[in-house]
């Protein structure tokens, strides 16, 4: 059967004062849309995996969080990191749980905080590569067509000469690339076979299990040891004792720069990771100004590319501002260039 894991520990607070580390953004309603980006991203798989064959593994800090913005999935698919490790042991701790349930399980594994503009595509593409992997030993892991030189992303350099006999959209990876500097990625979107990384990966869980066993052996040992409690109620303290012990990696350095049976499946569905208030509102409507609005009863004058996120407030007017960021929540009010945001985590600590 099909199965999803979600990704939701991340402790961001970019979209400060919305998000916090009390609850960052991937469970706050960033659009306006009236629901939280990990409500957005089990929604759009909705068509493709039953709620019972959802999986969240998240801290112990966000648990309840989970349970409430998502009441149709079982308690028991919540499953908590007891300290930071990286998506490595995230993903090998979700695996063996869900071998243990299920032998043939076919998995998609995303992040909680990702947009994503056209979900008829999205569902298309995902359909197609778990169709591609669920009889065989491939990995695949989507690819991004790049829009711009993009420095924050990882990019994922493809073999389009070798694509597979099975299904012609997806193709050998030739090599994975770390975030590049603005020439490096200028060189990257003037050829035709570089992708961003999205960190959305398809396997079935034979095969990834048996990655780890060959490429991370003693990250595997440590989750093989516990399938005698799997699914009972000592498996909490099990993972307390030993999720501590496994190396902080990512799946990306511990598996996918190693397996040899690697595939990228090139898409174009309006992806973003949302890292920035600059990304929000290069996804968001804007207006014939490039301003985005988020929020009700929001009056502009003389202003031109900005984004205003005022959810709470009865009426906001602004008036002669070119390239901010205005921000309420909470009883807090951003106002700031986004040529400058990266200074926000200095405003919050002040």
């Amino acid at each position: 059967m099909n199965h999803l894991v979600i990704m939701a520990g991340g402790v961001g607070s970019r979209f400060w004062p919305m998000s916090t580390a009390e609850k960052p953004k991937q469970f706050i309603d960033v659009l306006g849309t009236g629901k939280t980006l990990l409500q957005l991203t089990v929604e759009r798989f909705g068509p493709l995996i039953s709620p019972n064959n959802i999986w969240v593994v998240t801290n112990r800090d966000y648990v309840d969080i989970v349970r409430q913005q998502l009441p149709d999935m079982p308690a028991a698919n919540i499953l908590c990191e007891p300290c930071r490790r990286n998506t490595a042991p995230c993903i090998a701790y979700v695996s063996w749980r869900i071998k243990a349930q299920d032998p043939q399980a076919n998995i998609v594994v995303t992040p909680s905080d990702h947009v994503v503009m056209n979900p008829q595509e999205f569902q298309r593409v995902i359909s197609e590569c778990m169709n591609f992997t669920a009889d065989s030993d491939a990995i695949v892991t989507l690819g991004m067509k790049p829009t711009r030189p993009e420095t924050g992303y990882g990019y994922i350099q493809a073999d389009l000469s070798a694509n597979s006999l099975r299904n012609k959209g997806i193709f050998r990876v030739d090599s994975f690339r770390e975030k590049p500097d603005l020439e490096t990625a200028q060189q990257y979107i003037k050829k035709n076979n570089y992708f961003w990384n999205a960190g959305i990966f398809i396997w079935n869980v034979s095969t990834i299990v048996n990655a780890f066993r060959i490429y991370q052996p003693k990250l595997s040992k440590i989750f093989e040891q516990l399938l005698p409690v799997y699914g009972t109620p000592q498996e909490q303290k099990a993972i307390d004792e030993q999720f501590p012990k496994c190396e902080n990696i990512s799946v990306d350095y511990a598996i996918m720069e190693k397996a040899e049976e690697i595939f990228v499946c090139p898409a174009d569905f309006g992806w973003s990771d949302l890292g920035t208030w600059g990304s929000l509102l290069t996804q968001s409507k804007r207006d014939l100004y490039g301003n985005a609005l988020i929020g009700q009863n929001i009056s502009l004058f003389e202003t031109t590319n900005c984004i205003v996120h005022t959810t709470e407030e009865k009426k906001v007017v602004v008036q002669g501002l070119d390239g901010y960021i205005v921000a309420e929540k909470d009883n807090t009010l951003l106002i700031c260039k986004l040529s400058e945001e990266q200074r926000i985590k200095q405003f919050q600590a002040e």
